[in-house]
């Protein structure tokens, strides 16, 4: 179930979002009184009231909106409690201030906006030993395994807990925590409107994660990366498991570089299964497979790593087969034999690991490879690894490349007015692959198609290369269709 919060300043719009909620199907509801301006008599806000409803009043020092003084609130509690509200939140160190009333339920919370302390099992007793009927511990994640931690908490607890982490790195345990027992979680009104960092929005929560079809047997996937906020990809996937009916559910994963190996064996303990992997760390997730197939070796990059029934995790790139399809349907059309590139001159912008699985295709379709990008010593340092040439990000355009491809973010939303390579430098009839997706028409394939050149789709590499992902989490044919149907309708909502 999904607890979603409230916080109006006016107590007529915070019973309209109230009553709309209900309607939207919402079954428990949070009433914070702190964000009201003026807030004497709170049964206007239970009287009828359309759902079960939580009230709580935050004080500043739990990053509340309550100004008046600590009997005041505490008086609007009681208050509460008389009325016959379903639950009421109280702050551990006030529980015994507030004794039991009637039929309203008590969560006794803790909550800390700086870190996951070390002692969650010594909070969680304090909080069990403070007559709570459900406890609720919510913190702040520096890393995944902090979230780790609190889904560990929550699943072995003998007392019904909600535990979540506030902040990116925490977002996993808010869709995961009833998974692991919570008897609900929370989520905001809308999403322009959250109430803790990284709070989720409803519509979110059961449009996006389908929250109300997880259960204790629900698989886990997702993807890595810093940052992972803008990424597609988990709507890509679970609208993917369901049309395939599959009981899984597919997470943004943030990891640091810095966290990075702590993070990995941390979310091993939850029983994940697979996850999509994306920049920074595509050559380091090679570190944590039993095997990796010979392409992703070649390359010293993946973009997959993924569990077999028999536990053992394979690391492989799916950029790389996702790209040549791209660049042969291109070749193709061009004329070219065979949709080959052999003995053409190809320019790759960018010198990361799309690129890095890029150049290995080129290198071994027998393409002249030539690599440029921002950073000097990186593209250098991949041209030496491929064997190629190298040149100057100031001298590309003097290249004149029979195949150019973009692999960096250049021209990608919302700086669309960018390109990575100038209208004039282009020739009739080459070949163009921009790898940005988002939007599919780049500056850059826009000028490309005035010069009637050949574009390879940076959207279809990346269906193609999602779609390939699908099949090695789960076995099963990817519903290719769905998936690009959905990628271009979030791209399109993203846009307004």
């Amino acid at each position: 179930m999904i607890c979603v919060s409230v916080g109006r300043t006016r107590l007529k719009m915070m019973r309209a979002e109230h009553e709309a909620l209900s309607r939207a199907g919402a079954q428990l509801v949070e009433l914070r009184l702190d964000w009201l301006k003026h807030v004497n008599d709170i049964s206007l806000l239970l009287k009828d009231r359309p759902t079960a409803t939580v009230i709580t009043c935050r004080r500043a020092e739990d990053q509340g909106k309550w100004r008046g003084s600590e009997d005041e609130r505490q008086k609007l509690l009681r208050a509460a409690i008389v009325d016959g509200v379903e639950f009421v939140d109280i702050e551990v160190d006030i529980a015994k201030s507030i004794p039991r009333y009637g039929k309203t339920r008590r969560i006794v919370s803790y909550h800390n906006f700086e870190e996951t302390p070390d002692n969650l099992e010594e909070i969680h007793k304090q909080i069990a030993a403070s007559d709570p009927d459900v406890a609720k511990i919510v913190t702040m994640a520096n890393s995944p395994a902090d979230g780790v931690r609190m889904l560990e908490l929550v699943a072995k607890s003998k007392i019904p807990t909600v535990g979540f982490c506030m902040g990116e790195f925490g977002l996993f345990t808010r869709v995961l925590c009833t998974k692991y027992g919570a008897p609900f979680t929370y989520a905001s009104f809308s999403s322009e409107r959250e109430l803790a960092p990284g709070q989720i929005s409803f519509r979110e929560m059961l449009e996006l994660y389908r929250h109300d079809q997880i259960d204790v047997d629900t698989r886990v996937f997702g993807v890595l990366g810093d940052p992972i906020a803008h990424s597609y990809s988990p709507r890509l996937h679970n609208d993917a498991f369901e049309a395939e009916k599959i009981n899984a559910v597919y997470l943004p994963f943030r990891i640091s570089e810095q966290h990075f190996e702590d993070s990995m064996r941390a979310l091993r303990r939850l029983n994940t299964e697979g996850f999509s992997i994306t920049i920074p760390h595509k050559e380091r997730i090679v570190t944590q497979a039993d095997h990796t197939d010979d392409d992703a070796k070649e390359i010293g990059a993946a973009n997959t790593l993924y569990r077999n029934q028999k536990g053992i995790w394979f690391a492989t790139n799916t950029d790389f087969e996702a790209a040549m399809t791209a660049l042969r349907q291109a070749t193709t059309k061009a004329g070219w034999p065979e949709g080959g590139f052999k003995d053409r001159k190809v320019l790759i912008l960018g010198a990361g690991g799309v690129a890095r699985a890029i150049g290995h295709g080129v290198i071994r379709g027998g393409g002249q490879l030539v690599v440029t990008g921002r950073t000097r010593s990186r593209a250098k340092e991949l041209a030496e690894k491929l064997g190629c040439q190298h040149c100057s990000w100031e001298n590309r355009g003097a290249q004149r490349p029979e195949v150019l491809i973009n692999c960096t973010p250049i021209g990608m939303f919302p700086n669309m007015d960018e390109t990575p390579y100038e209208q004039h430098w282009m020739t009739d009839g080459m070949v163009v692959f921009d790898t940005i997706y988002n939007p599919e028409n780049t500056l850059l394939v826009k000028q490309a198609r005035e010069r009637d050149c050949h574009i390879a789709s940076g959207l279809e590499m990346f269906i193609r290369q999602a779609a390939a992902q699908f099949e090695c989490f789960t076995g099963q044919n990817p519903p290719l269709d769905t998936m690009r149907n959905t990628l271009k309708r979030a791209i399109s909502l993203a846009k307004g």
